[in-house]
């Protein structure tokens, strides 16, 4: 039973008392079905005077329109909080009603009630039990302060950000300054996505979405030029006007923004929590006709439309806005004909370039200026084969001397994660016993293996997955939709781990049990990344699987703890290597590249990151067994190495921060690595022309000194390395000496020759345009391999 409203005396001059003058204080509508609770509701506001009009739930909008009033009183109704919800939200709805003060009167005296009405848009809510003084005090205080709603402010009280509305009409007379049109330097807008918000909105409510605006709009303000204008729209993304700027400045401010903060923590909802920033943008320039009305709108939209494309990649890399965003249907890719033509053609094409065209000039050369062009080259040619033999023996000298691990951590052990990526049509034979071996890993402190892959549909193999994650809480299954590389995979994970450092691992790898612990050795004691030794656990399967055993102990023993003490930094491999989290958070990896992990080292050595090199931090892995599918793998290498040199060579030889040391070893790892292929080569247009003008090969002396030192000199510098490798090989492959005695003679007679088409053949087809990423299928370990495993392939 409902208890009325009781009437008390007023003090003489208490403001709830009616005016002597016969004025009423104000208009206030009560709502409620109309009864006996209606009528004390009126009869008090009455006494304390106010003037009452009446409406029922339904025809408040109507009576608002009609009858504005000053402020609105409400019953809840006999269906509880439920109805009395739909009663402020009717009253809300209504234009009028969205700025007239709201009191709710409830029966529920329950806290959650109150709290849910509030919530729903009730500005004050007392219980019908209070006393009329205390209902006519709260309306009053109403009136005198009216309520506004914040998208009805120009700037958010809470956040200091522009409402929707308001940043809009900011925009448009952005748009409409002279400066805007087309052809002048007029500035840009940003829109800002959170790849985390839906989540956070599903664990902690609506309301994080103003606080995560609020987090990113004082990175904003940090960084930003005191011009730029921000604010949040009706989805809770920021809004960033960025006046008077052109693109370049505008890309690398957004850059640095987004980069800020990925690499800052932030507590949202009273919870530490990591968020990736999308960032899409648009030049104020390709806005659409600031004369329309809805220019404003259509470029948000736009700029929205690359943050979408941003939330794919999650790379931190700011997107501009491109008009195939805005089609409704997928882009269909006009079919052509030359490329592939071209692609095919690519050995042929490879040999004009190299030795057609280098022969036709040392003729001409030699014809028309009388210039014996090739000679000159032919000692280049001698040069740059010292020069490569020289510095492949130099860094089996300091491999010898790398550093050791540290003998102890410098710090507790602190929580930790494995991301292990994995595109799983291609790992679900595999991938189970590889989940398996990381549950086994011994590590002193917390340890979550997460996950990350991309299937196109479901498969039987997730049930599994899902049974051992129930079973032990330690796994975490992170599908991440949409994802069409490992390096999407990889970022969706950094924002999602808990660990302090994280290893990242491809789907077929076996990490020694130990590995964790001893790369906490390295990073607790001032590194930032350590990359370990990928040992091959197939070799028995294949004489290509037992050739790239070989010569993953020549790299991941020599010429990787080598390189590291000659030049001065290490380098990430892709897999079996542990980042700092808060690095690989700032650092990110980008999909677009077929190397994504030696991009990400370029950019984590430029923040002064220091990478070591622990050949004694095993993980083993699955080797391809078939000719085919290691061109593939190496194909996709050697493209990826020569992206990375197009993009950061000429950055990293002008940076100050890289000492000369480190500059000679970048320009050796991403310049002479690309020219020397191709240098190579040029011994046959030179033999030719030589030929050509002794009158024939049998003229030629074969036997001068110098070419036979350069070929001695050439031809044991690999032979050195790979005795190095076997020397410094894991224990179970450093048994298997008949494997470094077939990599040593298939390397002389072939493989060399082998790697230097293969890059060549990936130069053509980086300058063709073709960046597709060919799986690369792994067969089974046999029962005699160097390490148990199940079958497969992997990415």
């Amino acid at each position: 039973m409902h208890t009325e409203l009781r009437r008390a005396p007023a003090p003489r001059n208490s403001p709830a008392c009616p005016p002597t003058d016969g004025s009423s204080q104000g208009r206030v509508l009560a709502v409620g079905t109309p009864g006996p609770r209606r009528e004390r509701l009126t009869r008090t506001l009455e006494s304390t005077g106010y003037a009452v009009t009446h409406a029922a739930p339904g025809e408040v909008g109507r009576s608002v329109e009609h009858t504005p009033p000053d402020a609105i009183v409400a019953l809840d109704g006999h269906g509880g909080v439920e109805q009395a919800l739909a009663v402020v939200r009717e009253i809300r709805t209504a234009p009028q009603g969205q700025v007239l003060p709201l009191v709710m009167v409830t029966a529920d005296r329950e806290p959650a009630g109150v709290a849910s009405l509030l919530r729903g848009g009730a500005d004050d809510c007392l219980s019908e039990t209070a006393e009329p003084v205390e209902l006519s005090a709260r309306i009053a205080a109403k009136l005198h302060r009216v309520p506004v709603p914040v998208d009805r402010l120009a700037l958010d009280p809470l956040t200091g950000l522009y409402s929707a509305p308001h940043f809009r009409a900011e925009l448009d007379r952005e748009l409409r300054r002279p400066g805007s049109r087309p052809g002048r330097r007029a500035g840009v807008l940003a829109v800002v996505g959170v790849a985390e918000a839906d989540a956070l909105v599903e664990r902690f409510g609506a309301r994080v979405r103003r606080e995560v605006a609020e987090r990113l709009a004082a990175v904003a303000e940090r960084l930003g030029n005191g011009s730029n204008r921000l604010g949040r729209d009706e989805e809770g993304r920021l809004l960033v006007l960025m006046p008077g700027v052109d693109e370049e400045t505008a890309r690398r401010a957004l850059q640095e923004f987004a980069t800020t903060v990925a690499g800052t923590r932030f507590v949202v909802a009273d919870e530490n929590v990591r968020l990736t920033p999308a960032v899409g943008w648009l030049p104020l320039t390709d806005a659409e006709d600031p004369t329309d009305d809805r220019a404003d709108d259509r470029a948000v939209d736009r700029a929205g439309d690359a943050v979408a494309e941003a939330l794919r990649h999650r790379d931190l890399r700011p997107v501009r806005y491109e008009p195939w965003m805005r089609a409704t249907t997928p882009r269909r890719r006009p079919r052509q004909v030359v490329r592939p033509l071209l692609l095919a053609l690519s050995p042929l094409l490879a040999l004009l370039i190299g030795v057609g065209v280098p022969f036709a000039l040392y003729e001409q050369a030699y014809a028309v200026l009388g210039w014996d062009v090739a000679s000159a080259v032919y000692w280049v040619v001698v040069a740059g084969l010292i020069l490569s033999a020289s510095l492949i023996l130099l860094e089996c000298l300091f491999a010898l001397d790398a550093p050791a691990r540290p003998r102890a951590p410098a710090q507790p052990y602190p929580p930790a994660s494995a991301v292990i990526a994995a595109y799983l049509p291609n790992e679900a034979a595999t991938i189970v016993d590889t989940v398996e071996s990381f549950l086994r890993l011994d590590y002193p402190g917390d340890l979550e293996i997460v996950l990350a892959y991309n299937t196109p549909h479901a498969l039987p193999v997730e049930d599994t997955l899902r049974e051992i994650a129930l079973r032990d809480p330690r796994l975490v299954l992170l599908p991440v939709a949409g994802s069409t590389s490992k390096a999407q995979n990889v970022n969706a994970a950094v924002c999602r781990v808990r660990g302090e450092f994280v290893g990242i691992f491809d789907a077929d790898h076996h990490p020694a049990p130990d590995a964790f612990r001893h790369a906490w050795d390295w990073l607790s004691n001032g590194y930032d990344v350590v990359q370990g030794h990928c040992v091959i656990r197939n070799g028995d399967s294949s004489w290509v699987a037992r050739q790239v055993a070989a010569e993953f102990e020549a790299i991941y023993s020599v010429s990787h703890p080598g390189r590291t003490r000659l030049y001065g930094f290490g380098i990430f491999g892709g897999s079996n290597g542990f980042w700092r989290t808060d690095l690989l958070a700032r650092t990110r990896m980008h999909g677009s590249m077929l190397t994504e992990d030696i991009d990400s080292t370029l950019r984590a050595l430029t923040e002064g990151a220091r990478i070591a090199t622990d050949r004694t931090l095993i993980s083993r892995e699955l080797a391809p067994t078939r000719l085919k599918p290691l061109w593939n793998q190496r194909s996709r290498w050697a493209q990826g190495w020569l992206q990375v040199s197009l993009r950061h060579l000429r950055q990293a030889l002008r940076n100050p921060s890289f000492t000369p040391r480190q500059k000679a070893g970048l320009a050796v790892l991403l310049g002479w690595r690309e020219v020397q292929p191709w240098l190579s080569l040029q011994i046959l247009p030179i033999l030719l022309h030589s030929a050509l003008r002794a009158g024939g090969a049998d003229q030629i002396n074969w036997a001068t000194p110098a070419c036979l030192v350069a070929f001695a000199f050439t031809l044991s510098a690999g032979l050195v390395q790979t005795g190095f490798a076997g020397r410094l090989a894991v224990p179970e492959l450093r048994r298997r000496r008949g494997w470094f005695w077939l990599h040593a003679l298939i390397s002389t007679v072939f493989y060399t020759h082998f790697k230097n088409i293969v890059a060549r053949q990936s130069h053509l087809r980086e300058l063709l345009g073709d960046r597709r990423w060919r799986v690369t299928p792994r067969a089974a370990a046999t029962a005699g391999s160097t390490a148990p495993a199940k079958a497969v392939s992997g990415q």
